[in-house]
């Protein structure tokens, strides 16, 4: 099971949380400082320390907890690539703040200096789960050992032994990553439909480094106003690319993300083919018309 295709095509946002969490690792771990990291009671309320709250958002204080936060970041780009940049930057956000604040909640109600919260993006990476566990469909089962698994297990294991990796400094912020993500599955304030402005969204695309993997086709091509395939007998308008004569077939690789999206192989070829292979567009297509 994967997240699509390899690399960072169509992920930006996620390519830039996990070079920035892999570089403050590795320096505050040749420092010596990696100990220093996380926050506590005295932290946030007594000697506020701001910088150490930043970074502590994204530095692991270990190399094997580093291997497997970064590995479920790289796995969970696929929410950005079927939510768009964009939105996806205010579920980061949303995630990140949210958990920040349960977390310091919980440490109000302890009042117990000793009590800490481990370092790194565990808010993002708990708050995943909650669409990986809905979201994601299994698309393999096999037996081992007597136990019933599938290509989703071992998401789970590899989530697991990041929750345990620090005991109680990594379960509580693994804990507020999950509420926060259930929040945002059920939309409180609207959160879903929030999106960034557009000028900081371009500002993001202008300074972000090229997207690895074929380049978006849809570049440079002018959208026209356009009807929307068919699915389940509705129609729905958007100005989506107007299918071109004789277009690219959809590579497989496109095809086969949209189908670890949950969506049907032959809507999700259907979608390219209208979308001329760009997957963002195709996945709003697919989005719509289930919507409708």
């Amino acid at each position: 099971m994967n997240g699509g295709p390899s690399g960072f095509n169509n992920a930006p946002v996620t390519r830039g949380v996990i070079v920035a969490s892999a570089l403050f690792t590795v320096f505050f771990g040749l420092q010596g400082r990696s100990n220093k990291l996380g926050f506590s009671y005295l932290d946030i309320f007594q000697k506020p320390q701001l910088w150490k709250i930043i970074v502590s958002t994204y530095a692991f204080t270990s190399t094997p907890e580093m291997m497997f936060g970064l590995y479920l970041l790289y796995y969970f780009r696929v929410f950005e690539r079927q939510i768009g940049s964009n939105k996806y930057t205010v579920f980061i956000l949303f995630s990140l703040i949210v958990s920040f604040f349960l977390g310091s909640a919980t440490l109000a109600l302890l009042k117990d200096p000793s009590s800490l919260i481990t370092a790194g993006p565990y808010g993002l990476i708990f708050s995943s789960f909650v669409p990986f566990f809905f979201d994601i469909p299994v698309s393999t089962r096999f037996r081992l050992f007597g136990f019933n698994f599938s290509d989703k297990s071992f998401i789970y294991l590899a989530g697991l032994q990041l929750l345990l990796s620090s005991w109680k400094r990594s379960i509580l912020p693994g804990i507020c990553g999950i509420i926060a993500g259930s929040l945002y599955r059920m939309n409180i304030f609207y959160i879903r439909r929030a999106k960034l402005p557009d000028f900081i969204a371009s500002l993001f695309s202008r300074v972000s480094w090229p997207s690895t993997g074929s380049p978006s086709a849809a570049t440079g091509i002018r959208s026209v106003p356009a009807t929307a395939p068919s699915y389940a007998g509705r129609q729905v308008e958007r100005n989506y690319p107007t299918p071109v004569v004789g277009s690219v077939e959809p590579s497989d690789d496109s095809v086969a993300m949209l189908v670890s999206m949950g969506f049907d192989q032959d809507s999700a070829r259907q979608a390219l083919v209208q979308a001329r292979n760009d997957v963002n567009v195709a996945t709003n297509i697919l989005l719509e018309a289930q919507s409708h």
